[in-house]
């Protein structure tokens, strides 16, 4: 998966969780397949996903869903 793939999903996901258009980075974590999300803005947040060749957008998803709830 390529960064820019990562940075739309994420913005929609935000978008569906009630973020709105907030900046958003995203970085390659040290270990493979993961990345960094940096989420700026009045919550800023970050979280690591998986996602490597053939990850799906849902997994991605899924993945940023669980750790906004979380935070």
């Amino acid at each position: 998966m390529e960064p820019h793939d990562l940075e739309r999903i994420t913005r929609l996901a935000l978008r569906e969780l009630g973020a709105g258009d907030v900046p958003v980075t995203i970085e390659a974590d040290r270990q493979p397949d993961r990345w960094r999300i940096n989420v700026a803005g009045s919550h800023p947040s970050t979280m690591v996903v998986r996602a490597g060749r053939g990850t799906t957008a849902q997994h991605v998803r899924e993945q940023i869903y669980d750790q906004w709830r979380g935070r």
